[in-house]
């Protein structure tokens, strides 16, 4: 049976947040990753906004039959655009979405949308290993939006699929935040 696949850009690419199996590393042409304030909600958001002249190295994985219901709560801010001839990868993939937010309800972040180090960390742990070392400087380099503050709230992670943290991590994260000069805010 042929499913749609979805492709992942943030939290998606760490296997261990989802069960999606069998997963693919694919990169998405003409889209980039940014993170991105919404009205309703006082955290940034990492989305995909199109860019003719931008990549985003990601995951890709089968959605069967009637789970997209699930996935659809986990990424509620977010809508489905159609990914299929903007992908590479080596699958039998022969549909893929992307989510994204409609570009007319985000906006660039400022000093009132933080973004969790929680969430970061999974990413980046995603990120590590799917494409090595290499993997998280590449997605810190490509991504938009890092004006926005750092909320460190890994004494106590908000993000629901926080991780355990490990030292190497820590470090890609924290070196990576320090290379963009990143203001990091302690969590209350």
């Amino acid at each position: 049976m042929e499913h749609v696949y979805f492709f992942g850009y943030g939290s998606l690419v760490n296997r261990t947040t989802h069960e999606h199996t069998p997963a693919h590393r694919a990169r998405l042409h003409g889209w980039r990753r940014a993170w991105r304030a919404v009205p309703e909600r006082a955290l940034c958001y990492l989305t995909a906004v199109r860019d003719p002249d931008a990549h985003i190295d990601g995951l890709i994985a089968p959605v069967p039959g009637d789970s997209w219901a699930e996935l659809d709560r986990r990424e509620g801010a977010y809508d489905r655009h159609d990914a299929t001839h903007s992908l590479t990868h080596d699958s039998d993939a022969h549909a893929v979405v992307v989510y994204a937010i409609d570009p007319g309800r985000h906006s660039d972040p400022g000093p009132d949308n933080p973004i969790l180090l929680s969430y970061l960390d999974v990413v980046v742990a995603g990120y590590l290993a799917e494409y090595g070392p290499g993997g998280p400087a590449q997605f810190f380099d490509s991504t938009l939006g890092w004006q926005a503050p750092i909320l460190d709230d890994r004494a106590a992670p908000r993000y629901a699929r926080a991780r355990p943290l490990t030292d190497e991590i820590r470090t890609l994260t924290d070196a990576g935040l320090a290379a963009l000069g990143s203001r990091i805010i302690a969590a209350a």
